[in-house]
């Protein structure tokens, strides 16, 4: 009975919210890469900073909204949760800065292939440093995954450096994300990591001016204002995905990142047109494997953990 509302509906757990949370933030970036050739031909560099500066505007917004100014000002406060958001912050603009110079440099399907990585990559950290014990199909699935990574070396000609900088900058980033906690909400965690960014990001920006570079008001009100809206459009997965990682194990993060780049991959190569060689299908082939397997370990573990539940409930 304590495990249900008055009104009979049972109380949804905060795995079960982390759940809907993180499928809302992958299936948004899943759909980025049609967003950002549409910021042409603003190049990667621009398109991140404006992302750090409207994302800030966006986050200050919805705390003044929201009341929130008195968690940000706690969590200044604190120099622990300050080292650890400065980190996540340089984390996920690295990860910016590669994704979108992939997405515009017709590299879509390479970025896809980190975001299929990344999984496994949340479920190695998860291991080596938070030291959780994996599951016989979970150790086959980082396994195959390795092979695969192998494959697809040989089959560029080098080294997969995109596809890897996504998935292990990214990988990072969720990390420490869930080593926060419920310390701090999501709103405050993004706004700190975006004010952090803020200063380098204005800068670029004025560069990018003086330079002659800079498309945000030479482009149309139309350039300016999908340029704005980058601010909401990075903000609210971001949102969602800190909302989520601080419900679900690090393990849990990773089963369900395979959304993102499977949505990527498809617009890949159906809206852009991107070219698979017969042996970058095989290299996919095989992390979709790995993938495939930790599903089957994850549906499996929610059938165990069901039943438990019943039991226990009984």
């Amino acid at each position: 009975m304590k495990n249900r509302l008055k009104s009979g509906k049972p109380v949804r757990s905060e795995a079960a919210t982390g759940v809907l949370y993180g499928v809302g933030a992958y299936g948004l970036w899943g759909l980025l890469p049609i967003y950002f050739l549409l910021l042409m031909p603003a190049n990667s560099i621009e398109i991140v900073a404006n992302r750090v500066v409207w994302s800030l505007f966006f986050c200050a917004i919805v705390i003044t909204v929201s009341r929130g100014w008195g968690k940000v000002r706690v969590a200044l406060k604190n120099r622990r949760i300050m080292g650890t958001l400065t980190v996540a912050g340089f984390l996920i603009v690295i990860n910016w800065l590669t994704y979108v110079f992939a997405v515009t440099t017709g590299s879509a399907i390479e970025a896809s292939l980190g975001y299929f990585i990344n999984p496994l990559v949340s479920v190695l950290i998860g291991v080596l440093v938070l030291k959780e014990k994996l599951r016989p199909l979970q150790w086959a699935a980082v396994g195959v995954g390795f092979i695969a990574v192998v494959v697809l070396t040989f089959s560029y000609g080098k080294l997969p450096w995109i596809a890897l900088v996504l998935a292990f900058s990214f990988g990072s980033y969720g990390f420490v994300k869930n080593r926060m906690g419920g310390k701090v909400d999501a709103i405050t965690s993004l706004s700190i990591e975006t004010a952090v960014l803020a200063p380098f990001a204005v800068a670029t920006m004025v560069v990018l001016t003086v330079l002659g570079q800079a498309t945000l008001t030479g482009f149309g009100t139309g350039h300016f204002w999908l340029l704005a809206a980058s601010g909401i459009i990075t903000a609210v997965p971001l949102l969602l995905f800190g909302a989520s990682a601080s419900r679900l194990s690090m393990t849990g993060i990773g089963l369900l990142q395979f959304m993102t780049p499977v949505i990527q991959f498809i617009v890949a190569l159906t809206l852009f047109g991107e070219h698979m060689s017969f042996e970058r299908w095989i290299g996919f082939s095989i992390v979709w494997v790995a993938l495939i397997i930790l599903v089957v370990d994850m549906l499996a573990a929610y059938r165990r953990t069901s039943r438990m539940r019943k039991f226990a409930a009984l």
